[in-house]
């Protein structure tokens, strides 16, 4: 039988740890999220981000403005003093002047890890900010939120080296956006994994080749099926943004582990009779991630 975990209880730890860290600051940090349209999902992001921060302290600040405002709202934000965190709620327009609107957010303060800089680290494999490797890049929520999910139910070997312990796993994602799906396939790649990153134009292969032989992922083209690779796949994670998309667990492998970040059920009720973990959500998770980014960014703010 397959066993449910709930993202409310891979969250708790970090919830608990933040609460702690908060209760000895002097200065609480500040987060300011930016609501410019009129998407569900995003609406209902931004009311787990105000009630998860009223309940670990964080000061939250939702601001609402149309989407033609928002780049001078950005930039008030980013030369504020009192503001340690910035993140937007997409999507604004789409495509890529959303991707102008995330390299608009300072680094500093750019607690999402959208900006050029992070996703540059990201896909080079690069995990610090600073020579001296005392500053940690900041992660995208949801890619880090599959990770640390990853980390609880053991898909991570802890025997392993530190940057090599998805070794020897076959990881496929639905979903190749490049706010989750490409971010989270280039994570789960370099830390050993073979990723089929799949989406409606295809599918292709991120790995360290044989051996992860490779200081970081390469992407390669993908000549199997999605049956194919789910057949292989001892990880399977979806995220597909619509209500009408259900991925068929007819050929997953037995003892897959299931993970949906979509705000819909992805998976059908057949995958609890292959998986031996299912992961139905991970928004609380996603969450507590956003508030572990935004403590990391004000020690960086406040110890210069």
């Amino acid at each position: 039988m397959s066993r449910t975990v709930l993202a409310s209880e891979v969250a708790k730890p970090f919830i608990d740890e933040i609460k702690l860290q908060i209760s000895q600051l002097e200065e609480k940090p500040k987060l300011v999220g930016f609501l410019a349209n009129e998407d569900p999902a995003a609406k209902m992001y931004a009311e787990w981000t105000a009630k998860t921060c009223q309940q670990t302290g964080i000061v939250f600040e939702l601001r609402e403005c149309p989407r033609t405002e928002l780049e001078d709202k950005i930039v008030d934000a980013n030369e504020d003093p009192s503001v340690h965190g910035i993140m937007v709620y997409y999507p604004v327009f789409g495509g890529t002047q959303d991707q102008y609107l995330q390299n608009t957010v300072a680094v500093e303060k750019d607690v999402e890890g959208l900006c050029h800089k992070y996703r540059y680290n990201l896909y080079h494999n690069i995990r610090f900010l600073d020579k001296q490797e005392t500053k940690k890049c900041i992660i995208p929520c949801t890619p880090l939120a599959i990770v640390k999910i990853m980390e609880h139910i053991g898909a991570y070997n802890k025997i392993l080296p530190f940057g090599n312990r998805l070794h020897g796993r076959i990881v496929t994602i639905v979903n190749r956006s490049e706010v989750v799906g490409r971010p989270l396939a280039a994570l789960l790649a370099n830390d050993g994994a073979k990723v089929y990153s799949v989406d409606e134009f295809g599918i292709m292969e991120y790995s360290r080749g044989p051996g992860i032989a490779l200081a970081r992922h390469e992407t390669f083209e993908c000549t199997l099926t999605l049956d194919q690779v789910l057949a292989k796949s001892d990880v399977v994670i979806t995220g597909v943004p619509s209500p009408k998309y259900t991925l068929s667990a007819e050929h997953m492998k037995d003892g897959v582990i299931a993970i949906n970040f979509s705000t819909f059920k992805n998976m059908g009720e057949d995958v609890k009779k292959k998986a031996s973990i299912f992961v139905p959500s991970v928004g609380k998770v996603t969450v507590s991630m956003l508030e572990r980014n935004l403590l990391r960014l004000h020690e960086y703010l406040t110890s210069k």
